[in-house]
């Protein structure tokens, strides 16, 4: 099946650009970035060297309509909204990695992103893309809103507690960490090395966009309007997210008890990994794979702390829209992410 990978130059672009050139099922056709037009992938970035001599391209919706049956679409927010209603008239299924169509309601969307909403008649088709909670929805999907890598890790760490009503109040609180890849390839003040580098900081505090996309997610799997207290941080490493969600249950659970809660939601679920009992996992054991590795320790006070480690690149982004692709057109949904990461 021929795919188009839109905003392909870009860290997500790309690694979505190098799973599909393996992948047993898809044919990566076109690869657009206004940036790099003409260049050969493998010029751009030399791990793909020996791998392809597809180029870049500017991007031509009816041209790439013709030639793919699906564009994963990785571009910064606001700037899908130009692109998916067409593509989708043009009959391309369409895989939106922005947050675009993450938020139900384009009033919300509009205040937080500080933009209208211009297509809010295409949101209630969209199909949050995280397989392990919303698989049944994704076969035939014709158009799919990807998580953002915060809400992937939060929502795996929370869901079997408030699938089950253990949840006590209306507050989940998340500490979470992400490596210095997640905020792009485009450099900032922020992730200037001498700033990241040797340095822990919290930012966006209260504000960040992720916010609204937790919180609606949070509500429907708990079935009751829950917020979350989300405080990201900046770490000086490349890739890799570490998501801690603390939750005040109905009542103390011992930790064999959580263990089992977790380990029978999980049971089936081929890309996510709960650690040993009491033990917690590490972003180096999920960097450069579609992973998600869970821990978690049950209080006697009754508050449950729950981490989900993955990589932001793969399982916070280009795999998991991979993985949803190949839920969507049948295909075995481990189809080209067998890969293992890095040894050390």
């Amino acid at each position: 099946m021929d795919v188009a990978v839109i905003g392909a130059s870009g860290y997500t672009g790309i690694e979505l650009s190098r799973i599909l050139l393996g992948h047993p099922h898809f044919r990566l056709v076109a690869a657009t970035s206004r940036a790099e037009s003409g260049r050969r992938l493998a010029d751009v970035y030399p791990r793909l060297t020996n791998t392809t001599e597809l180029r870049f391209e500017d991007l031509d919706m009816p041209a790439v309509a013709k030639r793919a049956k699906v564009a994963f679409v990785a571009l910064p927010h606001t700037q899908a909204l130009t692109l998916v209603p067409e593509l989708l008239s043009l009959g391309v299924t369409v895989i939106d990695l922005s947050a675009d169509y993450r938020l139900t309601d384009p009033a919300v969307y509009s205040q937080w992103y500080q933009a209208p909403h211009t297509s809010p008649d295409l949101l209630p088709e969209a199909v949050y893309g995280l397989p392990e909670l919303y698989r049944s929805k994704l076969t035939g999907a014709r158009l799919v809103a990807c998580p953002g890598c915060y809400p992937t890790a939060t929502l795996l760490a929370s869901a079997p507690v408030l699938e089950a009503g253990f949840l006590g109040g209306d507050v989940v609180v998340v500490d979470a960490k992400s490596g210095v890849s997640g905020a792009g390839k485009t450099p900032s003040v922020g992730t200037h090395f001498p700033v990241a580098n040797e340095a822990v900081c919290a930012y966006k505090v209260g504000t960040h966009r992720h916010v609204p996309e937790i919180e609606q997610q949070l509500t429907s799997l708990s079935g009751r309007p829950l917020v979350t207290a989300f405080s990201p941080h900046l770490v000086p490493m490349t890739r890799g997210l570490l998501s801690t969600v603390y939750m005040q249950l109905t009542r103390p659970l011992e930790q064999e008890e959580a263990f089992v809660l977790f380990q029978e939601r999980y049971l089936e679920e081929n890309f996510v990994t709960l650690c040993e009992s009491g033990e917690m996992p590490s972003t180096s054991h999920v960097s450069g794979t579609n992973r998600a590795h869970i821990g978690l320790v049950a209080h006697p006070s009754g508050l449950l702390t729950v981490s989900c480690a993955i990589d932001n690149l793969i399982k916070g982004a280009s795999g998991q829209a991979v993985q949803c692709a190949n839920v969507i057109f049948g295909f075995g949904e481990g189809a080209g992410l067998g890969f293992a990461g890095a040894v050390v």
